[in-house]
């Protein structure tokens, strides 16, 4: 079979039985692309049994001295390419693995980025006394973000079905439209009814998104971004150093410093809605890093 055919089914396949978010599906189609466009640059077959692993090497090679992608990207779309060999073996599209031997480089481990309780503080009071008209979005997105570590895509994608002001939760719809349903806290309940009160009755509609742009338009996580930075400076905050994603990182790491006997683990796990339990144990590293800053700082000579 073609590559480029079995790599359609491949996204088809991702698509309805796997149930895979759009952005998901958009970085595996491009990975998938990228590796067909280097195969028809270099004269290679596109036929699946005449892949090899030599092929994905040199991939790889062009990767990394004529583009200079980076490890963790590197190993995103190595891990494509495994993924959809396995597919095609399964669907007896071809005899052989093409990726068979084929490992990802190492990426350094850094340690997520996360903002001080300080920083924190700093940023929400800036965001209490803006003077611009959308004050209130802002301060109830931010917040919002802040208390829940939900992701920016799911923070998108809020529509007033998943609120619920009078058991005070919140259903997130993360990866995998996997849903996972959290208490929201009590900071940001005054401001979902001061906010309402600011929109037209039918953005008011249990199915309406519940944030727009300026132009009354549902908001897109680019624009939610650009928002972000535009506060951080605003803030006194160095714009450069957070993002939104940082906000997730600030959440779960002061919960687990600030809360230690209360939070464990797997309640992280769940509030965040990761997979892996390994995933969310990064945090611990992170505690354990202050723990070591702390024991360096200490001058006993």
């Amino acid at each position: 079979m073609n590559y480029i055919q079995a790599s359609d089914d491949y996204l088809m396949y991702l698509q309805v039985e796997k149930n895979y978010s759009v952005n998901t599906l958009t970085s595996y189609a491009f990975d998938l692309k990228l590796y067909g466009d280097f195969l028809t640059a270099n004269d290679r077959s596109l036929d699946l049994d005449e892949l090899t692993s030599s092929s994905v090497r040199r991939f790889v090679q062009d990767q990394v001295i004529n583009h200079h992608i980076k490890p963790r990207t590197l190993q995103r779309r190595i891990s494509c390419l495994k993924s959809f060999s396995k597919y095609c073996l399964k669907e007896n599209y071809m005899k052989s693995d093409f990726t068979a031997g084929i490992q990802a480089p190492k990426a350094d481990k850094k340690l997520p980025k996360y903002m001080t309780l300080q920083e924190l503080h700093k940023l929400f009071t800036y965001l209490e006394h803006d003077p611009r008209p959308q004050r209130i979005r802002n301060e109830l997105m931010i917040k919002l973000l802040a208390t829940t570590g939900m992701r920016r895509q799911e923070l998108v994608d809020l529509t007033w079905e998943q609120i619920n002001l009078n058991n005070q939760t919140i259903l997130i719809r993360g990866k995998g439209k996997k849903e996972r349903l959290l208490p929201l806290h009590p900071i940001v309940l005054p401001l979902f009814h001061i906010y309402k009160e600011t929109l037209l009755e039918q953005q008011k509609h249990y199915s309406e998104p519940i944030f727009y742009n300026q132009k009354n338009k549902s908001l897109n996580p680019r624009g939610l971004h650009k928002i972000f930075k535009e506060i951080l400076d605003r803030a006194g905050l160095p714009a450069h150093r957070f993002s939104l994603h940082h906000l997730r990182h600030t959440f779960a790491t002061l919960l687990l410093q600030e809360n230690k006997d209360k939070v464990d683990l797997r309640t992280l796990q769940e509030l965040l809605g990761h997979e892996s339990l390994a995933t969310t144990s990064m945090y611990t590293h992170i505690d354990f890093e202050q723990k070591k800053k702390a024991i360096n700082s200490f001058l006993i000579s």
